[in-house]
């Protein structure tokens, strides 16, 4: 029943994605100064009016993101010294597996969005032109890796109180990235909000997915 739960919420969340796309297309659109239109706009400049544009906090979630970056990294070679001791794809353990096709399912996103512009970001850094906004790569990324990160880490990790550290920071690490890319001013809000619904989707179904497959190998 719980896996049924989190492939329903996954779904919802996909929808939830869609639906916000089609309210910055359809609703309270404006032009951006930056190029481009952006949709909700009186909510979008109002909440970029108030925090203006922090390079700090754009650096701070820079190294975030590398963090990430580097914790998928990690898992890559567990995997790739899971297939050479075992001498077998189908031997490498099943979370495995299924994070590495989550982590292309978030590159092949990342390019899509870039290609597809919903919207531009809410200012163009000098030498540079106007850039896709929607959803923030940064945080889609940053999240994927680090909820997922904090799913499976219970296999590896049987020490309780690491388990729960490293299980904190994740979501502590999610969390100052996901304010500080809204504080840096480097995209809209709802770039942000579409981030983390669509990773939140994605980790859903993976969570899913591993459960379900556990299950069938036992």
């Amino acid at each position: 029943m719980k896996d049924k739960i989190k492939i329903i919420v996954s779904a919802a969340l996909a929808v939830l994605f869609v639906v916000l796309i089609v309210l910055l297309k359809t609703v309270d659109v404006a032009p951006n100064e930056a190029g481009g239109n952006i949709g909700l706009s009186h909510l979008n400049k109002a909440v970029f009016a108030f925090t203006g544009v922090n390079g700090l906090w754009d650096k701070l979630t820079d190294l975030i993101a590398a963090a990430a970056i580097a914790v998928a990294v990690a898992f890559a070679v567990l995997g790739l010294v899971q297939l050479i001791k075992r001498k077998s794809l189908l031997k490498v353990d099943r979370e495995i597996l299924l994070l590495g096709g989550l982590y292309v399912v978030v590159a092949a996103l990342y390019f899509i969005f870039n290609k597809i512009v919903i919207n531009y970001r809410p200012v163009i850094e000098a030498g540079k032109e106007a850039e896709a906004s929607f959803p923030s790569s940064h945080t889609m990324v940053l999240c994927a890796i680090f909820a997922s990160a904090a799913i499976i880490l219970g296999k590896y990790i049987k020490n309780r109180g690491l388990l729960t550290g490293l299980r904190i920071l994740c979501i502590a690490l999610m969390i100052i990235a996901v304010v500080g890319r809204i504080i840096a001013g480097v995209h809209w809000l709802t770039d942000v909000c579409g981030a983390v619904i669509l990773s939140a989707a994605l980790v859903a179904l993976y969570s899913a997915l591993v459960s379900i497959l556990n299950k069938k190998k036992e």
